[in-house]
């Protein structure tokens, strides 16, 4: 019952002075906890209890409630075998609910009946196993940096078919001001990174994940390696691999020092970023990166002082196979309402990311990864929760350096060693270049955009896609576009008294198709047609191409998926709203991509 991390599938690392093939390893989500042979064992539990019940109050009557719902749920002989459960209280987590640790792991099936019957207990809330992530990694004028690696390598901030159009944005905003949160496996020193770093925490509380000497949270998020030194240490088939440094990449996708003459170059280079260590070796507890969400946005969390450089943004490049639990949820929920954004990984196994969390978890921007033309990753998850894309790469079907992303690293197989750069891919690759654009729109912004109306214009100012993606496997509704976004933030409000105002859309002329029209899922296409007195009949129509989207048609005004006048969702591209003697006036046409759509037309016919 494992959740693995969404890490990058290919490296190739750069020293100072030269650029040589390094080791490769495949670090992706490989599916959900019940595909993996040693994924179901069940160690830890997250068990909320009801306000005013005695196993709120009492450590003791939580475990002797645990320990009579097992003699309840198991069989006696495996009770018996195993001397009882012996379930020890780990903590309390900032959302109120309680960490057990099980003396001895169940098997899934053990593991589902134990987890049904203590949810059986009118005293509990919600019960849901603790289960381990690991990242999602190892898988106009405008400001040309002077970094001594930018312009060969670093295609992913400037190409403009696969790349975010990040120079046109630096003239505008370089995200000085903002706190960016990056809840990984922690940060090591790098003279290209270490001026834009604040002393974050370490919040693992187990050794074995830690590699530190107790289980205790410390300040700091030193790296102190992920490497497993055999095979099957952290599951069955788990390979030996040496440690990844995916913090300190991840790091430098969002803020690694821009414009200073050396190495390269990241996002929202005058930004700060908050480095908070959740992964260790074999990944990291839900427990853990719950609390660390809460602490990261400004919560209080028991045991840790409070965080005195609370996050805009927060940048989780991780994850796992399945749904979204309670205690992550509501960690996240909490967050979004203190204010910050919060930033997800679509997962890498090529397969819908409603089945992995935290991609499957409300109130996230879910990112997907595009290769250097623009086109879909091969690995990249997809699905109606992916928002938006972001370069993660394609690896060797793209080439070096085209096929990498490339940021800060560190060259040590097993403990840190020299700093280096390296070449990654993956959506965990793609995530803080979207968290990173989010750093310059709330730098420039004059008031900071709520989180939710900060995903909205970053989907709304997302660049379609170059090439077909296809209907089955949609990225969200573009890639994120720096420029783009800031050029929407900053727009100036329409003043009814100098300009007649109205939504931003599209012009449809009078019987002239708009063709060639792309979106992935969620996309959405607003345009306006202006209808004089006395007409008799509007039509409004998509067809052609393939996919499927759906028409919302409202008078004087944009209309919404939940409020509009008219609406046309058969299946497929075919839609048609016919509107009788229609207003004087102007008419506003939503196109949604329930699906994605390529080569779309459009046409408004009136008589």
């Amino acid at each position: 019952m494992r959740i693995r991390a969404l890490s990058a599938m290919v490296m190739t690392v750069m020293g100072t002075a030269s650029v040589h093939a390094a080791h490769a390893g495949d670090l992706d989500v490989v599916g959900p906890p019940a595909a993996q042979a040693d994924g179901a064992r069940l160690h830890r539990l997250i068990v909320k209890y009801r306000d005013g019940s005695a196993e709120r109050r009492d450590v003791p009557a939580k475990l002797r409630a645990i320990e009579s719902a097992a003699a309840r749920a198991l069989p006696q002989r495996t009770v018996r075998a195993q001397a009882g459960l012996q379930p020890r209280h780990v903590r309390t987590l900032a959302i109120g609910a309680d960490v057990i640790r099980l003396a001895h792991a169940l098997d899934r099936a053990e593991g589902e009946a134990l987890m049904r019957e203590i949810a059986a207990d009118p005293a509990v809330v919600y019960v849901e196993a603790d289960l381990r992530l690991r990242h999602t990694g190892v898988v106009a004028p405008a400001l040309v940096p002077d970094d001594q690696y930018y312009d060969q390598y670093q295609w992913h901030l400037k190409d403009n078919d696969g790349g975010i159009r990040a120079p046109s944005a630096w003239d505008v905003s370089a995200g000085a001001g903002v706190v960016v949160a990056v809840l990984d496996t922690g940060i090591t020193a790098h003279p290209d990174l270490d001026d834009n770093v604040l002393e974050g925490y370490d919040f693992i509380t187990d050794s074995f994940v830690s590699r530190r000497e107790t289980d205790e949270r410390v300040p700091g998020a030193q790296d102190h390696g992920d490497w497993n030194p055999e095979a099957g240490e952290c599951y069955a088939g788990s390979p030996a691999q040496p440690s990844s440094w995916h913090g300190t990449h991840v790091a430098g996708t969002v803020a690694e020092l821009g414009n200073n003459g050396i190495g390269m170059a990241g996002v929202a280079f005058d930004a700060k970023v908050l480095p908070v260590r959740v992964l260790g070796r074999c990944g990291g507890y839900t427990s853990d990166i719950a609390d660390a969400v809460v602490w990261a946005s400004g919560g209080s969390v028991d045991g840790v002082p409070d965080n005195e450089n609370p996050a805009e943004v927060i940048n989780m490049s991780l994850g796992g196979g399945g749904s979204c639990g309670a205690a992550m949820q509501s960690a996240i929920d909490g967050a979004v309402a203190r204010g910050t954004t919060v930033v997800v990984a679509a997962g890498n196994s090529a397969a819908d990311a409603a089945d992995f969390y935290p991609a499957s978890c409300g109130s996230v921007i879910v990112v997907g990864a595009n290769r250097i033309n623009g086109g879909i990753a091969g690995y990249s998850n997809y699905g109606g929760t992916v928002d938006l894309s972001a370069p993660g790469g394609g690896g060797g079907v793209d080439g070096n350096p085209g096929g990498y992303v490339w940021q800060s690293w560190n060259d040590g197989e097993t403990s840190p060693g020299e700093p280096a750069y390296v070449g990654m891919t993956g959506t965990s690759m793609a995530a803080p270049h979207v968290a990173g654009v989010a750093a310059l729109v709330q730098s420039a912004a004059e008031t900071p955009l709520a989180p939710q109306a900060l995903e909205q214009l970053l989907r709304d100012s997302a660049r379609p896609f170059p090439v077909v993606i296809p209907t089955g496997t949609p990225i969200g509704a573009g890639i994120v576009d720096a420029a783009a976004a800031l050029e929407a933030a900053l727009a100036e409000p329409c003043d009814p008294e100098v300009e007649e105002c109205g939504p931003e859309a599209m012009p449809l002329v009078n019987r002239v198709p708009v063709n060639g029209l792309i979106g992935g899922g969620g996309a959405q296409l607003l345009f306006s047609i202006d209808v004089p007195a006395g007409t008799r009949s509007l039509n409004l129509r998509s067809y052609g191409g393939s996919g499927d989207v759906s028409l919302y048609v409202a008078h004087g005004r944009a209309p919404t998926v939940q409020v509009h006048d008219r609406a046309s969702t058969r299946p497929g591209n075919s839609e048609a709203v016919v509107i009788t003697n229609p207003a004087e006036g102007s008419y506003y046409l939503l196109v949604v991509g329930d699906y994605a759509f390529t080569n779309l037309s459009v046409l408004g016919l009136f008589q």
